[in-house]
């Protein structure tokens, strides 16, 4: 089957959980900057979760941009993905709420994780449907950039106990890490 479909559904739902994650940024009563001082910690969990957001559907795009047509077999771990994916609004208004605490500081590195493994369980899923003619295997070849991001998500999750700093600062980290364009796959579908 075409994949626009699916594509499009997943564009919408990545849109939808922007919009909710920026509706949870309620604007202060006084007409003032220093009225602003509070919504800091919502404000930051925001910006990162946006970035992470942007990554993904960036992401996404390319990764159907290296195959032709999906299976029903790809429909499912998309969805998983996406049900990750939507759990982010949610833990970054507690994460922000509560000014970077460890529990929901931990919380957030969970989903994040989760949404990481989905996303290799969704790799794999357009690689096996592709068999022999995979663009997108050759194209992550060992997929480093996607294992060092789950060791550093399992090595913050802890250390959010020990300080909050330090797992948003691995967070943030792994944000900057995908940031940097991956060409791989648009390297491998131009050749």
């Amino acid at each position: 089957m075409s994949k626009t479909r699916l594509e499009a559904f997943s564009d919408g739902v990545i849109a939808i959980l922007i919009t909710i994650m920026v509706l949870e940024l309620r604007p202060p009563h006084e007409p003032t900057l220093d009225a602003l001082r509070p919504l800091w910690p919502k404000f930051l969990a925001y910006v990162l979760s946006f970035v992470y957001l942007g990554i993904y559907w960036n992401n996404h795009h390319h990764l159907l941009h290296a195959t032709t047509r999906i299976a029903g077999g790809v429909l499912w771990p998309n969805l998983y993905l996406l049900f990750w994916l939507s759990l982010v609004p949610f833990a970054t208004a507690w994460m922000g709420e509560n000014h970077f605490a460890p529990v929901p500081t931990a919380v957030y590195g969970g989903v994040l994780l989760m949404a990481a493994v989905a996303w290799t369980i969704l790799q794999s899923a357009i690689i096996r449907h592709d068999a022999a003619h995979s663009k997108l295997k050759d194209a992550i070849g060992t997929d480093f950039k996607g294992r060092v991001s789950s060791v550093l998500y399992i090595l913050a999750i802890p250390l959010a106990f020990v300080h909050q700093a330090i797992s948003c600062a691995i967070y943030a980290g792994v944000a900057a890490l995908w940031l940097v364009p991956d060409t791989r796959i648009e390297r491998r579908l131009s050749e």
